[in-house]
């Protein structure tokens, strides 16, 4: 897969070609096989699997908190990993004191382990994704979640790939 340099200072995951090549017939795509915690990681999920970008669901958790005697008891998990990028991916779309603890986490995760990349998807970034490409609205309630329509290929722009630049918090390596 060919993706596209940089546009604006930002890597795009946009691929070249409009039209990514078609699945395995019969293959389960990762994300129809995969449990997820909430409907926006599946959502994510789907959109990188349309993409036929390369993620891992919560492959590894970080300490970032230890107590008197050294022992870990605080880690942080974050939702995705993409391999062709080395970034991780938390995201966020629930309440606002949900959103201050994964922030902390996230700044402790940079201070503690300065080579590791990770992202935070706000609500606003996900609904960005959802309103751009014709994804089904935000709802925790997994029960209902074969009815997620593929975004059409060669959707304008470069906003996806908007989304992964680095924040402006993240320390460089």
């Amino acid at each position: 897969m060919i993706f596209t340099g940089r546009r604006k200072g930002r890597t795009s995951l946009i691929p070249d070609t409009a039209d990514p090549p078609p699945p395995e017939p019969d293959a389960p795509l990762p994300s129809e096989t995969t449990n997820f915690a909430h409907n926006s990681e599946r959502q994510f999920a789907k959109l990188l699997d349309f993409y036929q970008i390369e993620w891992e669901y919560e492959p590894r958790s970080f300490d970032i908190g230890w107590d008197r005697e050294g022992v870990p008891n605080q880690r942080f998990r974050p939702d995705f990993y993409l391999p062709q990028y080395d970034t991780y991916i938390e995201i966020t779309t629930l309440n606002q004191k949900l959103v201050t603890k994964k922030n902390r986490k996230v700044r402790l995760l940079r201070e503690l382990y300065p080579d590791v990349k990770c992202k935070i998807f706000y609500q606003r970034d996900y609904l960005d994704l959802l309103i751009k490409y014709g994804l089904e609205r935000p709802s925790q309630d997994t029960a209902a979640l074969g009815a997620t329509p593929i975004p059409e290929a060669g959707a304008s722009g470069g906003g996806f790939g908007d989304l992964l630049a680095p924040d402006s918090q993240a320390q460089s390596k």
